[in-house]
């Protein structure tokens, strides 16, 4: 079976595995990747699959023979192709598959980063199948976040993933590019990410790739340092996924810094300035302690400050001491309105219930 403390995988398949002929969607390196991520799925590891190949796929609908493609075109092909790309996928799962499109802006902006997480986690509770790609139909260049390897990196660490497996054309590593030096050396395992690491990397040689090594070693950069151990394999090669299954190594493994729960920890209270805070009674004083719970709206006795929804706030008890910082679902005016009430209550208070939870336990880090 796969490592035995991957319990949630993010899984990045690139345009040149999608299109490799660059005239639609092929299933011809897919078909090893949708049982691996099915085998996955029934060993218990949750899946998000990260994939590419929307432009590639929507190509052939959209004529024009000038290089590089205006941005307008490429928007155009992204829309023809993403429908494509979708259903591809879907064919080759006998669950269900959701899409999800998104934009630099959409993980910058704290509310809408939120909104994603909520998403997410409801989807994989309901053994739904996330498809994540950026919003290349809409996506300008200063909203891009440019290729799928980095957004592979920020959804591994968005939906706290304990593994990032890139599928790329290569079996992993190499001190130089295979293809070009003969005697380049495969490199199985790196320790810690650094400028001699990046060296060994050079571009993309795939016409319709937007990422090389460069890219997927910025990405392990980004995931290890954040508690994700990130995986280079060749996903053309279906013994790769083989080999992972077998817990065997496969590829290039880039070993995370520290582990995921640390670091969130760490972001969540030295990075976030927090923006208000709450006081508990006992019950969620006690939960929130001793078993690891979500806080819940029942569990709250006061509101202070003006914070909104995904702020960072105090959880403190009855006496004002700070015992945890979290990332709040609502606002201070929607807390104000609901502490002390049921979670069913919610709806019928405010209007609208986008989680049950108010802070998620996911979203909290204990002072102690």
């Amino acid at each position: 079976m796969l490592h035995s403390d991957w319990r949630r995988i993010v899984i990045k398949v690139g345009s040149a595995l999608i299109s490799p002929d660059a005239k639609g969607c092929s299933t011809r390196y897919l078909l090893a990747i949708a049982r691996f991520i099915s085998e996955c799925r029934q060993q218990g590891t949750e899946v998000v699959l990260v994939s590419s190949g929307s432009v590639a796929a929507g190509r052939s609908a959209i004529a024009f023979a000038h290089q590089p493609l205006p941005i307008n075109i490429k928007q155009a092909m992204a829309a023809v192709g993403q429908t494509q790309m979708m259903a591809t996928w879907s064919h080759l799962f006998d669950f269900r598959c959701a899409q999800i499109l998104l934009t630099h802006d959409d993980l910058a902006d704290r509310r809408r980063y939120l909104n994603i997480d909520n998403t997410l986690r409801t989807l994989l509770a309901n053994q739904v199948l996330p498809i994540v790609n950026e919003n290349d139909s809409v996506a300008t260049a200063e909203l891009k976040v440019g290729d799928n390897d980095n957004l592979a990196a920020m959804v591994a660490v968005l939906v706290d993933a304990d593994a990032l497996l890139i599928c790329s054309d290569i079996d992993g590593l190499y001190t130089a590019n295979p293809r070009t030096v003969p005697d380049a050396r495969f490199i199985p395992r790196v320790e810690k990410i650094t400028a001699e690491i990046y060296a060994m990397a050079g571009g993309s040689h795939h016409a319709i790739g937007t990422g090389g090594m460069t890219t997927k070693i910025q990405a392990a950069d980004k995931a290890t340092k954040l508690g994700v151990d990130t995986l280079i394999i060749n996903g053309q090669k279906a013994a790769s996924f083989d080999a992972l299954l077998r817990g065997e190594p496969a590829g290039t493994l880039f070993v995370r810094q520290q582990d995921r729960l640390s670091a969130k920890k760490h972001w969540l209270l030295n990075s976030l300035k927090s923006q208000g805070s709450i006081s508990l009674d006992n019950g969620a004083v006690q939960a929130l302690l001793h078993k690891g719970a979500s806080l819940l709206a029942k569990g709250i006795v006061s509101v202070s400050g003006q914070f909104d929804k995904g702020d960072a706030i105090w959880l403190c008890d009855d006496s004002g001491k700070q015992l945890a910082k979290g990332i709040c679902q609502y606002s201070a005016t929607e807390l104000q309105l609901i502490k002390g009430l049921h979670s069913t209550q919610i709806a019928q208070t405010l209007g609208f219930c986008p989680s049950e939870e108010v802070v998620h336990r996911d979203d909290i880090a204990l002072t102690t």
